[in-house]
């Protein structure tokens, strides 16, 4: 692998995205900012909000923006929202996809163990106000791992969304210094979970560059698809602020592909691999992709 980072690496050519700006950004930008929710997108600081905003895309985030871990690659805000909740937040959801047209729709959270239910009723609720109010629009659900409780899990399956994607995030060895509180084989449960169901497409995701090695990347892939995930997305961890973790690793492009090659050959339907790919990245094409047989079963 090539461009191994220093303290004052810059970020190579391939890393580079555009400035937000056109009509499409700003309407997207408007609706959110007018309906008071919140993306992924910006408490993230998602190097493709442009792109995607430009096109007219967002992946919305319920259930606040206080998240109750604090994962060390991610930007969101940390701390204890002490049981509150928006009870209006799914219904501004579900107005703001109709205003913009959009015929797929990815919803995720922060998570939420101040909750009894760490918010599967309300992921539920969400859910289905979507459907009441975009009955053609198809849904995508990045879930918490609910501590791997089948119960919980099983309220956001029941309200039927296309796919539901829990991030694995990163390899077993590195998942107690990258990630917080969550378990790599809870995460695992979780995903097998959804599978189990037959209800929707689980799918997963995993950032590259903190340090872990190809074996450990191929062996997260074996563990996936032996959990039952068929949809794989593997991106670059780019450290947001210098409070979270550094970047080990700026992975060339031709890892991806030799990555998206190998999740191929392994049985999953269909895989995104590049620099700037995110799990919610241009996610409209994991359902396309990956539909349903002439039989009505899903081809996954």
């Amino acid at each position: 692998m090539e461009n191994k980072p220093g303290p004052t690496a810059r970020k190579p050519d391939w890393l580079k995205t555009s400035l937000p700006r056109g009509k499409q950004y700003l309407d997207v930008r408007e609706i959110i900012a007018g309906k008071g929710l919140h993306t992924i997108c910006t408490s993230g600081k998602c190097p493709n909000l442009a792109e995607c905003w430009g096109r007219g895309t967002a992946s919305f985030m319920i259930l606040g923006n206080i998240c109750t871990r604090a994962c060390k690659f991610c930007a969101v805000q940390t701390g204890n929202p002490r049981g509150v909740t928006d009870p209006d937040e799914p219904e501004r959801l579900a107005e703001s996809i109709a205003k913009m047209h959009l015929k797929h729709c990815v919803i995720t959270s922060v998570d939420r163990d101040d909750l009894p239910d760490l918010g599967a009723g309300f992921w539920a609720t969400a859910i289905r106000q979507i459907r009441q109010r975009n009955p053609g629009v198809t849904v995508e659900a990045l879930i918490p791992d609910f501590n791997g409780e089948a119960t919980l899990i099983g309220k956001v399956t029941d309200a039927a969304p296309e796919i539901i994607s829990h991030n694995l995030e990163t390899v077993r060895r590195l998942t107690p210094e990258v990630r917080s509180r969550a378990r790599y084989d809870i995460s695992l449960k979780t995903i097998e979970t959804v599978a189990g169901s037959g209800r929707a497409k689980p799918k997963s995701g995993i950032m590259v560059g903190l340090g872990e090695t190809e074996e450990e990347v191929l062996q997260t892939m074996d563990d996936l698809i032996d959990a039952g995930c068929r949809i794989l997305t593997i991106g670059q961890y780019l450290q947001p602020t210098r409070k979270h973790l550094a970047v080990k690793e700026y992975v060339s492009p031709g890892q991806f592909r030799k990555y998206a090659a190998a999740a191929l050959e392994k049985g999953f339907a269909f895989v995104e691999s590049a620099p700037l790919v995110r799990s919610s990245y241009r996610a409209e094409r994991h359902v396309e992709r990956t539909g349903v047989n002439d039989e009505g079963k899903r081809d996954f």
